[in-house]
């Protein structure tokens, strides 16, 4: 049977035709990626409650990237750039804590990673460019970051990525503790870029977009995870 995958996404006003309201939404990228790894994709939209029976239907999870984690789920102030989502953060979090538990293959993309490195104990950056002195990471509304990163040896994310590779940025935020994850990748500035939990079945996460530059790897690689 065709592996399900599910894919977390917001609640947002939107506008389309005629229509002025609040929808459900997810970049198609994601779907796209999900359905050409082989899998059929089912939007997630948030909500905290039956995580662990929706778990149950689900055979992989992609956490999407999007707005900041509330800064309370890490002990940490506000920072006055860091802007959140509390109903995707509680909506998300408790289906990442049911998938874990139940080891499902897991792929978080962007916020995604971050969300990983949060419920796994860890805290974020909250604004890179205090600490690096620049915005390369999110050049500018809308505009992704080109730059390389460094994958270790052995790890889940050379496997699928290679020693290297340029890619797509889009954040102002960072892991900077990475909990119980390994960190696995970095750009060349050394900020963290990709994390696992080597022990699960498949647990990655990866601080740039894959879905928009239509690099079907980390998902194919999700999808096999289902299958073996």
């Amino acid at each position: 049977m065709t592996p399900v995958v599910g894919i977390t996404a917001y609640v947002e006003p939107a506008r389309w035709g005629v229509w002025d309201t609040r929808a459900v939404l997810v970049p198609e990228g994601y779907v796209r990626m999900v359905r050409e790894a082989g899998a059929r994709p089912v939007v997630l939209p948030p909500s905290p409650d039956d995580a662990t029976d929706l778990v149950r239907r689900l055979d992989g999870l992609v956490l999407a990237g999007g707005a900041d984690i509330e800064p309370a789920h890490y002990g940490a102030p506000a920072h006055p750039r860091t802007m959140t989502r509390p109903d995707r953060d509680s909506g998300e979090l408790a289906v990442l804590a049911a998938a874990l538990d139940a080891d499902l293959p897991v792929l978080g993309v962007c916020r995604g990673m971050e969300l990983l490195a949060v419920a796994c104990g860890g805290t974020l950056t909250q604004h890179l460019p205090d600490v690096l002195g620049n915005e390369r990471h999110q050049p500018a509304p809308g505009v992704y970051g080109a730059h390389p990163a460094r994958f270790a040896p052995g790890s889940r994310a050379a496997e699928i990525f290679g020693p290297v590779a340029e890619i797509n940025s889009y954040h102002h935020q960072a892991v900077d503790d990475p909990g119980t994850l390994t960190v696995t990748g970095w750009a060349d500035d050394d900020v963290i870029e990709a994390v696992e939990l080597p022990a699960r079945r498949f647990v990655l996460g990866v601080q740039w977009h894959p879905e928009e530059a239509a690099d079907v790897r980390p998902f194919a690689a999700l999808v096999r995870a289902v299958s073996g």
